[in-house]
């Protein structure tokens, strides 16, 4: 016989310490919205009427909302497994991202949901008022009429705000009642004010540049209103500034997932600029110091930035450098990815090579802060269009490529099938590689230096391989002969050429 105790937690104690997992709001909104995004929500609005208390907060979206079934099983803690294999475009990690990221704003949280299409809503709450009385896990499935007034008050929220989306039929809506951080002030006017500050400032600020590349999507941009206000992404990488520097990128595999890393170098002037007032090189609320740093992206969504995750410390002379980091969600469980998804940890076999290429950027970016800056090469249009070859600039000296704006291979290029244009996108690739050939040497664990692809794609890659190998040519003649040609490393290759090749 076992002898046992029941440990069943107090729902109310258990509830109140997961939500301490380092929210603020502008990062427990991002978190919500994280959810629409998967639902392939392009659409999404925050409302809150700062006149009226307890602060009720709304955020709705028009993705493809839950039936009751799915509702049911969402609103559990948690609702999936961190090791359960996701999509790539999955946000989300632990299944408990809503449920945290409510109850560290507020202590009661209501999801009303449909699916796409259909008509009738219904709606689950965590109410932590209600735990405290009944001492027992339960989560309330709320009556029709209930449901009806909240969805109502939502409507009448969106129309006496302005710039509301045109056609826009919510199908998940998520209600905060009460947020009690900023109900703890003695004075309404003191509450009010701070809950303002937060919401048209901070959050504003951190969504636009947390979601920018979302926001910048041109075949689908998601769009975001926040009570009266439109957001506009910021993009801390505005590459299309010719004085915005970058150096040489570099990946590597690691275990499912491949992480690439590039460096850039502003402009010196940026530092005048910022001190004269608001311009693209900061966000209205942070300086050229605060977004100097790393910046994590992981499917598109910036998980943390700014600073340099306890590799280097801040300087005034390295507020010039930031450096870009791309990984996939098949690696968060060796970056020890937070539950509020805003901070990872570099693992100890990585942490060399981010140091190395770190002090890369640290070198360029102190010589572009003393004034002393590196070769630059003046925008001449014209000449680049007659130029068979053109330069570029990198900090391990000048390129040289293919101008692919010249007449006759832009001619050529219309002329031709897309079959055709993919083995010309090989060729311009080969021939570029081959003609700057910058040899470098790194340790194991070091990342691969990446070459501009010119245009091509895994999809031509595939097709030209594809017919290199009807032809006759073996799969390991291709690995060690064509594709260092094209500047691929064996262990930096997509998968779906790996598989092709083997």
């Amino acid at each position: 016989m076992v002898n046992y105790e029941d440990a069943t937690p107090n729902p109310e104690f258990l509830i109140k310490s997961i939500a301490e997992q380092g929210y603020r709001l502008e990062t427990a909104l991002a978190d919500l919205i994280d959810n629409s995004i998967f639902a392939k929500a392009d659409k999404i609005e925050v409302l809150i009427d700062f006149d009226k208390e307890p602060f009720t907060l709304f955020l709705a979206d028009n993705g493809t909302g839950m039936g009751n079934e799915t509702l049911k099983v969402s609103m559990r803690f948690p609702s999936t497994t961190p090791e359960e294999k996701r999509k790539h475009t999955d946000l989300g990690r632990f299944g408990l991202g809503m449920k945290t990221a409510s109850f560290s704003q507020t202590r009661k949280v209501t999801v009303i949901s449909r699916k796409k299409g259909e008509k009738k809503y219904s709606a689950r709450t965590w109410d932590v008022g209600y735990l405290e009385r009944e001492g027992k896990w339960r989560i309330l499935v709320e009556p029709d009429q209930e449901i009806k007034d909240l969805v109502k008050n939502y409507i009448t929220q969106s129309k006496d705000h302005l710039d509301g989306f045109k056609n826009f039929e919510p199908n998940t809506i998520i209600v905060w009642k009460g947020l009690y951080k900023f109900e703890k002030y003695p004075d309404k006017e003191t509450r009010q004010d701070t809950l303002k500050k937060e919401i048209t400032g901070v959050t504003i600020d951190y969504l636009a540049l947390v979601f920018h590349k979302y926001l910048e999507n041109k075949k689908k941009p998601l769009k975001i209103r926040i009570n009266n206000q439109r957001i506009k992404s910021f993009n801390p990488f505005p590459t299309r500034v010719k004085d915005f520097r970058p150096i040489e990128d570099k990946q590597k595999s690691y275990f499912k997932d491949a992480i690439k890393i590039e460096g850039f170098v502003l402009p010196s002037r940026s530092i005048d600029e910022c001190k004269k007032g608001l311009t693209r090189w900061t966000t209205k609320n942070r300086s050229l110091m605060d977004m100097e740093g790393i910046y994590i992206y992981r499917e598109n969504r910036i998980i943390c930035h700014g600073g340099w995750n306890g590799l280097i410390k801040k300087a005034p002379r390295l507020q010039l450098a930031r450096l870009r980091v791309e990984i996939g969600n098949s690696v968060d469980d060796r970056l020890h990815l937070n539950v509020a998804k805003s901070q990872i940890v570099i693992p100890y076999d990585l942490k060399k090579a981010f140091e190395d290429y770190i002090e890369e950027l640290r070198i360029q970016a102190e010589r572009e802060f003393y004034n002393r800056g590196t070769e630059r090469f003046a925008d001449n249009r014209r000449e680049d269009k007659i130029q068979l070859f053109i330069r570029k600039a990198s900090n391990k000296g000048v390129l040289r490529e293919l101008n692919t704006d010249f007449p006759l291979l832009k001619k050529l290029k219309e002329e031709l099938t897309d079959k055709q244009i993919s083995r010309l996108k090989m060729l311009i690739r080969m021939i570029n590689t081959t003609i700057n050939k910058i040899k470098q040497t790194h340790e194991e664990s070091s990342f691969e230096r990446t070459v501009e692809n010119g245009g091509l794609t895994t999809g031509d890659l595939i097709t030209c391989i594809t017919e290199l190998k009807k032809s006759g040519l073996d799969s390991n003649i291709i690995k060690k002969r064509i594709l260092p040609e094209l500047g691929y490393k064996s262990d930096s290759l997509p998968e779906e050429i790996t598989n092709l090749l083997k």
